[in-house]
């Protein structure tokens, strides 16, 4: 008698909600609510990220064997922050493992408080090139450099400082630590960095800004962080400052990522790549997703930037290329978001009755449309 047919799993792969809920958490939520219609159902939760904040949590989900590795840096104000970075097994191209490290957790815009203490100019990435190069004193063959979340408009000066760079004025002082003394660079000596692993150095970027211009890090991204009008074109002009002693394109594609700390990681030598590609071929994400019945995706708010590169997006195009059906559920849907293709779309917001309502329950309203759409899609 043949043995019974395993169902085809549902792939539950959501970003984190920013703000809200993290990724592993709304994965979780959404599997319960499927589970409570369809309790037979066989699940598979594959936390997503873009490179941004989660990034860490993503990987540490999806591969068992990864290990957190403690360590204390200098935090984006100055204080010391205890983070980890994550020590992925051995693999074929990386045999003394991979490290994966998170600006979000170590310089990121959350460290700063709640509401921020947003220091637009002084703010700094130096704890994220502390963990660097713990990594690297590990002796990993292989790094992974996740940004987003960012305190900071910097250009990387701050971690390629902590790595052993020295940027200085005209006197030969060591410049002041974040945006604010990116203007007074005079000489950049990137002599004593330490040499890539022999894997090298892959920067996962969750946006496709230059480092310089309208559409750049200060003037896109620096308001976000506090920033004035004159600060954002003090900030805009200290970045070509930067990108003239470094002699680097500023008009690379992700340059201008985190604070211009892409570009910092470009002038070592790194690799910048889209992060929810990345990502998903680092869990193995597309061979869960051709055994699947249904996929669903999900992130903060779909609008019309999610397209150019962000995880749920990501995710619809990893299951159409396999053939398989994508769900979309979002705390917000836009008018603008490319939600074709997808057999479903579910707004927390729409299902609370409001965004104020769907953020303080995160979980509540993620069970809910799991149950939803166990119950209106087809087996």
């Amino acid at each position: 008698m043949p043995a019974p047919t395993r169902p085809a799993p549902v792939v539950v792969a959501p970003d984190a909600f920013k703000g809200s809920i993290g990724a592993r958490a709304a994965a979780d939520a959404l599997a319960e609510g499927w589970l409570s219609v369809r309790p037979g159902a066989a699940i598979e939760r594959m936390p997503m990220a873009d490179g941004g904040e989660g990034t860490l949590d993503a990987f540490a989900a999806a591969i068992p064997q990864a290990q957190r590795m403690p360590v204390r840096v200098t935090g984006p104000e100055d204080a010391p922050v205890d983070a980890t970075w994550l020590l992925l097994p051995p693999t074929a191209d990386a045999p003394d493992g991979t490290a994966v490290v998170e600006l979000a957790s170590t310089s990121g815009i959350e460290l700063l408080g709640s509401p921020p203490r947003l220091r637009p100019l002084a703010a700094h990435t130096r704890g994220f090139g502390e963990a660097i190069q713990a990594a690297l004193a590990h002796g990993v063959s292989r790094l992974v450099c996740a940004l987003g979340g960012s305190s900071s408009t910097d250009g990387g000066v701050g971690l390629l400082s902590a790595l052993g760079a020295r940027f200085t004025d005209s006197s030969g002082a060591p410049v002041p630590a974040g945006g604010r003394g990116l203007a007074v660079i005079a000489e950049a000596d990137l002599s004593s960095l330490p040499p890539l692993p022999v894997g090298g150095v892959t920067v996962l970027a969750d946006v496709s800004a230059p480092l310089l211009g309208t559409g750049g890090a200060a003037h896109v991204f620096a308001p976000q962080k506090g920033a004035s009008p004159l600060q954002v074109a003090a900030l805009d002009a200290g970045l070509a400052v930067l990108a003239q002693r470094l002699g680097i394109d500023p008009g690379r594609r992700g340059a201008g990522a985190a604070g211009g700390a892409a570009y910092g990681l470009l002038a070592w030598g790194a690799r910048l790549v889209p992060g929810a590609d990345a990502v998903a071929d680092l869990i193995g994400l597309d061979e869960v997703v051709r055994a699947a019945s249904i996929v669903v995706a999900g992130e903060g708010a779909f609008d019309g930037s999610s397209a150019g590169g962000k995880a749920a997006a990501h995710v619809h195009e990893r299951a159409a290329s396999a053939g398989v059906p994508a769900a979309l559920v979002a705390g917000r849907i836009a008018a603008d978001a490319p939600t074709e293709g997808f057999v479903a779309t579910l707004s927390l917001t729409h299902l609370a009755g409001s965004a104020d309502a769907a953020m303080a329950d995160p979980a509540r309203w993620l069970r809910e449309a799991g149950a939803i759409l166990a119950r209106t899609l087809p087996s």
